[in-house]
């Protein structure tokens, strides 16, 4: 490999993408390959523990105990997938410390979505339907990332964000089979987050600096207007099903193209929130700073604990 040129090395890079052969962490990899990972799997990481945020909320609040325990796994699962990516983001040779401090201090992104507040019950079935729904859109072919640890971690993370969403569609399907206010209160909650959701997918690609090479190395598959389409094409029927109206005014069926059309994206909004001016930026940060602090002791103690343990296996042989 020493003996290599850098554009060689890239030509072979290139070429095992191309064939469907996996990167994994040994491997050579060009720089800006290793930092798209990292930003790409660390904010992805930072979106699912933030996520957990709004709905930690609404444990205790939940309208009865079958809904509090699958609130309560569903915080759970995040937790484990910002585990998993957080464990990816590590072998590209990134420690989890700075990466979590990159996520306390502001200076790392995390979907714009959860700087929005949840504030029903039903925002909880519009959360699992719409924003899990949009990212699975987005993870499904995550799963077949060229690099290795962030595929396989996807595999595990996409089977329970399918349990997620379903479990939303059925929040708002029984709120819509409820009384007046009730369905009130789901359709209030669709109207708010309907274009957050669809804002998830990134700016247009004609706005997105790195969707390009992004699919050129296979860490994505689709643009993201592809993936906007295909997620509105998927749910448009699924809100008709039940009765809800989706707030937009120019959502129509090209039945030329097969496609639900619909009307311009709030792109202002979206780069006002990714800046940190939305509703909730500054309790986000302020909150998973708190969380992270009080937490200190348990990492402290699990700290303790393996070194004595290592300690003890190291006298042992």
């Amino acid at each position: 490999m020493l003996n290599k040129t850098i554009e060689q090395l890239e030509q072979e890079f290139q070429a095992k993408i191309d064939a469907e052969i996996k990167i994994e962490p040994k491997d050579w990899m060009p720089d800006a390959y290793r930092k798209t990972l990292v930003r790409q799997i660390s904010q992805h990481a930072h979106s699912e523990v933030v996520g957990m945020l709004p709905e930690g909320n609404w444990i205790s609040r939940a309208p009865s105990l079958r809904r509090k325990a699958v609130l309560l796994a569903k915080v759970q699962d995040e937790a484990g997938h910002g585990l998993y990516l957080y464990s990816a983001v590590e072998t590209l040779g990134t420690s989890r410390d700075q990466t979590i401090e990159d996520l306390l201090s502001g200076k790392a992104k995390y979907s714009s979505i959860f700087n929005y507040p949840a504030l029903t019950w039903a925002d909880m079935g519009a959360i699992g339907w719409l924003v899990d729904g949009a990212a699975i859109m987005n993870q499904v072919a995550l799963c077949r990332a060229s690099y290795g640890p962030y595929a396989r971690a996807m595999v595990r993370i996409c089977k329970e964000e399918s349990f997620h969403q379903r479990q939303g569609y059925e929040i708002i399907c029984t709120l819509m089979k409820g009384t007046d206010a009730q369905r009130q209160m789901a359709q209030d909650a669709v109207n708010r987050f309907w274009w957050p959701a669809l804002m998830m997918f990134g700016p247009s690609d004609t706005d997105s600096p790195n969707s390009a090479q992004s699919m050129k190395w296979k860490i994505k598959r689709f643009s993201n207007d592809d993936l906007r389409q295909k997620f509105v094409n998927a749910t448009v029927p699924q809100a008709h099903l039940i009765g809800l109206t989706l707030p937009d005014k120019d959502l129509k069926f090209n039945e030329a193209t097969g496609n639900w059309e619909f009307g311009e994206m709030p792109w202002d909004e979206f780069f006002n929130v990714v800046k940190g001016n939305g509703p909730c930026n500054k309790k986000r940060l302020r909150d998973r700073n708190t969380a992270h602090d009080n937490g200190a002791w348990v990492r402290e103690a699990a700290l303790a604990h393996a070194e004595k343990r290592a300690e003890r296996q190291r006298k042992a042989s």
